[in-house]
């Protein structure tokens, strides 16, 4: 097997290392030795973009946001389930990630970035979430999801106050949809107290399978908006 080769590396929000990797046709990001993202398994994250997406079906001119780029499953997945007339805002704090997708990475999510209804925000999704125009859905995939492991700062986004804002910030009959590594039953209840319904799905880590290893979606809508969370079948994931 081919070792891992060193591609780049760049400071994150935090000061820790950023770095880039591959490995023959694999790729990976790591901070400070933790992997936060790999090439091997990024079918939850589109399953995220999917799920979220199904729930605006029939609607024009969305306004969708994108937290946290990676390496653009999640973008790819939204632009795929969106209508021609969408507008999606990427997310991204690190430039360098960016520009990562925008080179070496681009092949592998067929090159989202360069899609004509895709704006990139190189800020804190925290402050985009926040734009007056309001979103249609918002789509969170920032670190490992609630439970951060490389921002402090994510604590906030994901705090009850936090999500408070999120939920101003949705247009009537928006979506949350948000991305974790694991199930956390804290958030959830933090959802609740912010005022939003969520259904949370066990999906599989890496396209096509049906077992291995499982992340955590959590789709949430406000709670004056519908008496049912969204989903495909209306039940619990």
């Amino acid at each position: 097997m081919k070792p891992w080769e060193e591609l780049d590396r760049t400071r994150a929000p935090r000061g820790g290392v950023m770095t880039l990797w591959s490995r023959g046709e694999e790729y990976a990001i790591r901070v400070d030795g933790i992997e936060l993202m790999s090439s091997r398994q990024h079918g939850s994250e589109e399953s995220l973009a999917q799920m979220a997406c199904e729930a605006l079906a029939g609607r024009s001119n969305l306004r969708v946001l994108v937290g946290g780029l990676g390496m653009g499953f999640t973008l790819r997945a939204a632009l795929d389930a969106l209508p021609a007339d969408a507008t999606v805002v990427v997310a991204e704090i690190v430039p360098e990630v960016v520009c990562w997708n925008q080179k070496i990475l681009a092949p592998l999510a067929d090159s989202p970035l360069e899609d004509s209804r895709v704006e990139v925000a190189i800020q804190d999704v925290a402050r985009v979430i926040q734009d007056p125009t309001g979103w249609d859905a918002i789509l969170l995939d920032v670190d490992n999801g609630p439970a951060a492991v490389t921002r402090d700062d994510n604590d906030l986004l994901y705090s009850v106050s936090g999500l408070e804002k999120t939920r101003q910030a949705l247009r009537a009959g928006g979506v949350l949809a948000v991305w974790s590594v694991s199930p956390n039953r804290r958030f959830e209840e933090r959802l609740r107290k912010a005022g939003l319904l969520c259904q949370t799905h066990q999906v599989p880590a890496r396209t096509g399978r049906k077992t291995g290893s499982m992340h955590t979606l959590f789709l949430a809508r406000p709670r004056e908006v519908s008496g049912r969370p969204p989903g495909r079948d209306g039940s619990a994931g």
